[in-house]
């Protein structure tokens, strides 16, 4: 393999630290050569470095674009990283002509590089700013750095993210803290403590914050001493602002330092203070030095910085922490000690230089597979996902969630379009490409770049919602088979179908498919009512029984948010509008009352629909003589998931909250308003107490009782089962991944 970088050549700080460890590295395992647009510090330290780089400039950008054509056709290369506006720009013309796939590494927000110069802002800004739309391939140095990328509606799946990495096998002499000191004619006391920080003085490296936190700390402790290294065009009005503050003899500004790790060796403390940033090389060497770390809250800082276990972070410009979190560790060396001690060892297990570059050969390798994957095939897209997305139906969500998931264990690198009333959240939440489910041009026009349409999951083929829906469903179905796209109906549920011209037009339809999975068997027998006979059709189960729940930890923060006692014990309820509904709402608060003066526990009501559930829950609490607990905020399928399995029962309407609970082994109640609930729990030979509109308190009771003084039993059942069920979720993911692979 044979890479070619790009970069100005301007570069200073982490970016250019980042690309010459990261080329020098890569030179270990490929063919990699670096151009630099400008000759200087940039070229002449990759050249000590014995890295292969070339300075190209020629004096016009039309000549240097002919420079790298010719270095091009002369040394031959299969991918062009850039990096920067003027390296970005070149890529994108050279990409044009010899048609090398590009990829682009964003080290910083492009639209804050150029606030302070409104002449670069609307030349190199806006050129950037352009460029970056006609690069394909995107590598974001933080997840953070990725999801602002999704949110300006850059393609998911073709954005990685490559964290920055340090060396941790390379010993770097540095002087003592004394002679770093004598050399800035420095004269500290010996255990005087001594916080630093390294940065651009630039408004958006927020040192401001560090002066205001500075003068709080120093009226508690006059001898704490603090060192700004970095300049910039802020030096001279910061400088005014710590004399001010009558910091001048705590506060001193050292310039621009040119061996950093030696700065970083004086320190006591490490921070940073930026308003925003990508991943800084600078808390990376304060862990390399195992610095005790406090910094604001921005870029991927969180992924390396657990807050009071590898570091302490603050919101940007939130002084006041930020002064706590240092008196914290000024006054306690063994504090200090120890979240170093953590930060190094988080550090040097995903945060190394051979991490760094073992990431980005992946990500080269992906490239180079999906673009012989487009010329083979001519197709964008494997497979495009239709269903009731985009909603905030958490259900919904699970199975989304989950056919990506099970998709990606039998094809890692698939390409999913996803058809979501919310393509944005979409896009941010699974990663994968989203458009609007009614842009029927956008739908047709990415039909003709894809390889499988699925209809799934979910209850999608029925009526008794509305005709309407049905109508939509199918007719993407039909416009798939149009298009000449294989097409699958993914571990679905059927029916019911009411009305005859709808049962006739879904037969004439779902007869086109390739394929059938349903999710249980009273679907599959609506089928054979159906006279469906043309597809494959199997009995296998719905995807949401194969997803983990959330962590303990991140549960029990839940509960703390939602002021519910974790160590107490929980009887969930999920319920929903339906019709009859103010019937139901007085028996299910009823029960709600008989479980808490019977069982001991607290009723738990979990709104699995957001925030529409909260009004029928809300409805039922009032009727209630007992005090319970709601869950108030809209949570993720993980920690939804999570949430159920702290119940000891659940009573449910909502078949997803059932789903959940099965497959967690929690002991259920079905309360039936569609045929679906009383299928699944039919499925997996549990009871339910029968339909809503007929709901009898003491008939449910019954069943309850019965539940609840066998669930231990039935929690054996349900590991059986649940086995069983998720086997099965995954045989849908199989199917679909042989239909793409025959396609």
């Amino acid at each position: 393999m044979k890479v070619l970088h790009l970069i100005g050549g301007g570069d200073i700080g982490g970016a250019k630290s980042h690309v010459l460890s990261l080329v020098n590295e890569l030179g270990k395992y490929i063919d990699v050569k670096l151009i630099s647009f400008r000759k200087g510090a940039f070229a002449d330290d990759a050249r000590a470095m014995g890295i292969n780089v070339e300075v190209v400039r020629t004096g016009t950008i039309f000549t240097d674009i002919r420079r790298v054509l010719n270095i091009i056709k002369n040394e031959g290369y299969d991918i062009i990283h850039s990096h920067g506006a003027k390296a970005n720009m070149i890529a994108v013309i050279v990409k044009k002509i010899t048609k090398i796939p590009v990829v682009t590494t964003v080290h910083s927000d492009y639209r804050l590089d150029y606030l302070q110069n409104i002449l670069k802002m609307f030349s190199f800004g806006l050129i950037n700013t352009v460029s970056l739309r006609f690069i394909e391939y995107h590598i974001g140095v933080s997840n953070n750095f990725k999801q602002m990328l999704i949110r300006r509606r850059f393609s998911p799946q073709n954005i990685f993210t490559v964290y920055n990495g340090i060396d941790f096998n390379k010993k770097v002499p540095t002087i003592s803290r004394e002679e770093f000191l004598k050399k800035y004619n420095l004269n500290f006391g010996k255990d005087d403590v001594i916080i630093g920080i390294l940065a651009r003085l630039h408004p958006v490296k927020g040192i401001g914050t560090l002066l205001q936190a500075a003068r709080l700390i120093v009226d508690e402790n006059p001898s704490v001493r603090f060192l700004i290294g970095g300049d910039g065009e802020e030096r001279k009005s910061l400088e005014k602002k710590a004399s001010s503050l009558g910091l001048n003899n705590n506060v001193f500004f050292l310039g621009f330092v040119n061996e950093p790790l030696d700065f970083i060796n004086c320190i006591d403390i490490n921070v940073l203070t930026s308003l925003s940033e990508s991943f800084p090389y600078a808390i990376l060497e304060g862990a390399l030095y195992k610095k005790a770390t406090v910094s604001s809250n921005v870029g991927g800082i969180s992924d390396l910085i657990e807050n009071g276990k590898t570091g302490f972070l603050f919101e940007p410009k939130d002084y006041k922490t930020f002064a706590k979190h240092l008196i914290n560790l000024i006054n306690d060396p063994l504090l200090r000690k120890k979240i170093g001690d953590n930060l190094y060892e988080k550090t040097n297990t995903y945060f190394s230089l051979h991490n760094m570059c073992s990431t980005q050969l992946n990500i080269y390798k992906t490239i180079l597979r999906r673009e012989e994957e487009k010329k083979k095939s001519g197709c964008k897209y494997d497979v495009i996902i239709s269903g009731y997305y985009g909603f905030k139906n958490i259900g919904d969500d699970a199975m989304l969630k989950a056919i990506i998931d099970n998709l990606k264990l039998y094809h890692e690198d698939i390409r999913i379009m996803v058809l979501s009333k919310n393509p944005l959240e979409t896009r941010q939440t699974y990663n994968v490409n989203s458009i609007n489910r009614f842009n029927i041009l956008k739908i047709i026009s990415v039909m003709r770049k894809s390889k499988l349409f699925l209809n799934g999951g979910g209850n999608l083929l029925q009526d008794n919602t509305s005709t309407r829906s049905l109508i939509y469903y199918l007719g993407m179905i039909w416009l798939a088979k149009k298009m000449d796209m294989k097409t699958m109906i993914y571990a679905n549920g059927i029916g019911p179908l009411n009305k005859k011209n709808n049962r006739r037009m879904t037969k004439a339809v779902v007869n086109q498919v390739d394929v059938i999975t349903l999710r249980e068997e009273l679907s599959y027998r609506e089928i054979q009512n159906l006279n469906i006979e043309k597809p494959q059709v199997f009995l296998t189960a719905d995807p949401a029984v194969t997803i983990e729940a959330g962590g303990k930890e991140e549960i029990d923060e839940i509960f703390m948010k939602e002021n519910i006692n974790p160590n107490e014990k929980l009887i969930g309820f999920s319920v929903r509008k339906w019709s009859d509904y103010e019937k139901y709402q007085t028996v299910i608060a009823r029960v709600a009352d008989y479980v808490c003066e019977n069982y001991g526990a607290k009723p738990l009501f979990i709104p699995m629909h957001y925030p529409s559930d909260l009004l029928i829950i809300d409805n039922i609490v009032a009727k209630m003589k007992n005090k319970c607990y709601v869950i108030r905020n809209k949570y993720s399928v993980a920690q939804m998931l999570g949430i159920i399995g702290r119940t000891q029962l659940l009573i449910g309407m909502r078949l997803h909250a059932l789903i959940f609970a099965a497959s967690l082994k929690v002991p259920l109640v079905g309360l039936v308003y569609e045929t679906k609930v009383e299928g699944f729990m039919q499925y997996i030979n549990q009871p339910s107490a029968g339909h809503v509109s007929s709901l009898e308190f003491e008939k449910i009771i019954e069943i309850v009782d019965y539940v609840w003084n066998r669930r231990d039993e039935i929690r054996r059942e349900l590991e059986e089962t649940t086995e069983t069920l998720r086997n099965k979720a995954l045989e849908n993911a199989k199917i679909a991944v042989e239909l793409i692979e025959k396609n």
